[in-house]
């Protein structure tokens, strides 16, 4: 007898547990062990604001150098469609002058171009914050605009530029690149290298500048 009860308790605490064990399942909760870094943010007063600011907006010797290419220049042109293509050669007028307070030089060519009037218009900029030179270019033969940046190399008196545009027959991002070299105070060339459809890059134009007298 005395058997047979304690096997009765058994099962009635084995029910009643496995009941427990499905009305309260047994959960974990994880711990986010991720660290929180703190970072210090240090704002600058307003004195400091201001003085960044007004230091930004004076142009530099790098602005004289620019004002220096004020006037009208005479332009031959050498253009190359694909490697190894004959050249075509053109000539076009460029007339630069500074501008918004001797901060930006605007430079407007105008010639021919296969037969048809061409203008085009480019933007060069000293940007004091980043030390370098920003091209802007914009023409009626298109409906973009190509911006490009770089460092001027004193040694080679050279500002060497790159940046991408897309390509209007692909309608993908290809990088260009151009160097523009003063050559000396009446004289400047501009070479510009694009890449072919295989991605091999190919030297596509070069521009002679001469100031008129």
């Amino acid at each position: 007898m005395k058997l047979k009860f304690l096997s009765i308790i058994a099962i009635i605490l084995f029910v009643s547990c496995g009941k427990k064990e499905e009305t309260k399942p047994e959960t974990t909760t994880a711990k986010d062990t991720t660290a929180v870094e703190e970072i210090a943010v240090t704002v600058p007063d307003s004195a400091t604001i201001a003085k960044a600011w007004e230091d930004y907006m004076t142009p530099a010797e790098q602005h004289k150098m620019l004002a220096l290419e004020n006037g009208t220049w005479n332009e031959e042109m050498t253009m190359w469609m694909e490697p190894g293509a004959e050249p075509m050669k053109n000539t076009m007028t460029a007339v630069s002058k500074m501008i918004y307070g001797d901060r930006y030089q605007e430079t407007v060519h105008k010639g021919d171009f296969m037969g048809m009037p061409f203008e085009g218009k480019s933007t060069l900029a000293f940007n004091k914050a980043s030390q370098e030179y920003t091209s802007t270019w914009i023409d009626n033969m298109s409906t973009g605009i190509m911006v490009i940046s770089g460092k001027y190399d004193e040694a080679t008196k050279t500002i060497n530029f790159s940046g991408t545009t897309v390509d209007p027959v692909t309608k993908k991002e290809k990088t260009v690149r151009e160097t523009y070299t003063i050559v000396d105070e009446n004289t400047r060339k501009m070479e510009m290298f694009d890449v072919d459809y295989s991605g091999k890059e190919y030297k596509s134009m070069e521009i002679m500048m001469t100031r008129k007298k």
